[in-house]
């Protein structure tokens, strides 16, 4: 008698467990509260959920067109720029929504929103980084056109690096600071002039002498303390010669 008792209430208690799974889901398996926007659904797990396979993608997109993301909001309201939205959904290899996004804000969420990877983005849109992100205000990226990947990477802002040698190389003769050739932390701008002999007069005196007179950008010749290589590439930019802008001429 008090095996079949106890196995009753086994029983009950699973097809109590049962029933609350399928009908008040959230009280039993919720990892928390959704976010503030979707509030409404917080008791409506299978708005977003399909039994035994999860929150598919198109769960969301039945509310957020991909089309509209960024652009409208779900009642089709337009959002303004000072809204700072950008619209790029649009352009990702793929629709998944989980990717990026997690909808409870409980002890620990799935995945937590903003944890986004560039490689979801089609190649085009990956390489128009101020499309999405703030052009940086300083002065060495204000003289710098829309190129990031020249330092940076699409994997972290830092480490950057910058290949100085595509615009000058140094050596034994050039080992200095930078606040010596980008006065005042300029880095938009650079001077050769104030050390030893590169004063304004006698850089003058003697680049008159070879018959020079278009010298005041060095670096156009001068891509290191070569002067066999300043020779060559001034030859290259008289008029006639066979002048071409790379600095990767060796």
């Amino acid at each position: 008698m008090k095996k079949h008792l106890l196995l009753i209430i086994v029983a009950l208690n699973l097809v109590a467990l049962l029933l609350t799974a399928l009908f008040w889901p959230h009280l039993m398996i919720s990892p928390g509260q959704p976010m503030e926007a979707h509030s409404a659904l917080a008791t409506d797990c299978f708005a977003c959920h399909s039994p035994f396979i999860g929150a598919p993608s198109d769960r969301c997109i039945a509310c957020h067109r991909v089309d509209g993301i960024g652009l409208e909001t779900v009642d089709g309201r337009p959002i303004g720029n000072e809204n700072k939205r950008v619209a790029f959904h649009q352009q990702l290899v793929e629709e998944d929504c989980l990717a990026c996004h997690s909808e409870h804000r409980g002890v620990q969420a799935f995945r937590p929103i903003g944890h986004f990877s560039h490689d979801l983005l089609q190649p085009g849109p990956r390489q128009q980084c101020a499309a999405c992100h703030a052009r940086p205000t300083d002065t060495l990226h204000r003289g710098i056109e829309d190129d990031c990947s020249g330092c940076h990477t699409d994997k972290a802002w830092l480490p950057a690096t910058l290949d100085h040698d595509r615009h000058f190389r140094f050596d034994r003769h050039h080992t200095t600071e930078c606040a010596t050739c980008h006065i005042e932390n300029d880095y938009s701008q650079y001077t050769c002039y104030g050390c030893h002999e590169h004063s304004r007069s006698a850089i003058r005196s003697e680049h008159w002498e070879e018959g020079i007179r278009d010298y005041e950008n060095c670096v156009e010749c001068h891509r290191s303390g070569d002067e066999e290589e300043a020779e060559r590439l001034w030859r290259q930019r008289r008029p006639g010669g066979e002048y071409e802008r790379q600095w990767d001429d060796d």
